[in-house]
């Protein structure tokens, strides 16, 4: 948002006086409310938009009256969009492409100087003009918006987001390793939904929907690879 970048020139949590910058975040998960949770600690005025009345039910929980909770439709999207200074995008299908949820026209149509972060980039991205950036070159402008579309974000603190990582998959590296893979999938139920492909077989059925192949329910595709093994 700073001018020298590319933006309005808005500080984000304003001055006495200044109103602060508005802040529009699509969806609620994992990403959107810690985005929340950033904006709000910076002093942005904030608007979530999710197609789930109980996520959004929990994030008015969380953050009270500073957070305002909007039901996404077409209509309310372009709305918000339109009247924001920084929009991220935060969302999620798992395994498939991100849905393209503002459109190139819509862009031509915000403020000069607005600012879109694609955080879900690294699956095609949900805004119509995004296209993947680096650290060392992470922004772009479109019809006087600011594009923030960095692949890998949290590879900006690496040392951070790899003791975050590790903490979370040493148990199922562990499991694996004790267990073997095929043996791990069928016994623990968590590790399942996590198989994307054996065999040749796509066994994640995003994924197969997304790139045009047939999908295999993974019990099978384990139970087939276990006997093409044997014989």
């Amino acid at each position: 948002l700073e001018k020298a970048q590319g933006g309005s020139g808005t500080l984000v949590g304003g001055v006495p006086g200044v109103e602060p910058a508005k802040v529009v975040v699509i969806g609620g998960g994992v990403v959107g409310s810690h985005a929340i949770t950033m904006a709000l600690g910076l002093g942005a005025d904030v608007t979530v938009l999710d197609r789930s009345t109980t996520v959004l039910g929990q994030l008015s929980q969380t953050f009270g009256p500073a957070l305002k909770t909007v039901y996404s439709t077409k209509a309310a999207l372009e709305k918000h969009v339109l009247e924001a200074d920084m929009v991220i995008g935060a969302v999620l299908v798992a395994g498939a492409a991100a849905p393209k949820l503002v459109s190139r026209d819509l862009v031509s149509r915000m403020k000069a100087g607005s600012v879109l972060v694609d955080v879900a980039i690294d699956q095609g991205g949900c805004f119509e003009t995004s296209k993947a950036t680096t650290h060392s070159d992470p922004t772009y402008i479109i019809d006087d918006v600011v594009h923030y579309c960095v692949a890998n974000m949290p590879g900006a603190v690496p040392k951070t987001s790899t003791y975050a990582l590790n903490n979370a998959t040493l148990p199922f590296a562990l499991a694996l390793a004790d267990k073997g893979a095929k043996k791990a999938l069928l016994e623990d139920a968590n590790f399942l939904p996590g198989l994307n492909v054996i065999g040749g077989q796509v066994t994640c059925e995003a994924v197969a929907t997304a790139l045009g192949y047939d999908y295999v329910d993974p019990k099978v595709a384990l139970e087939q690879a276990k006997t093409s093994a044997a014989a």
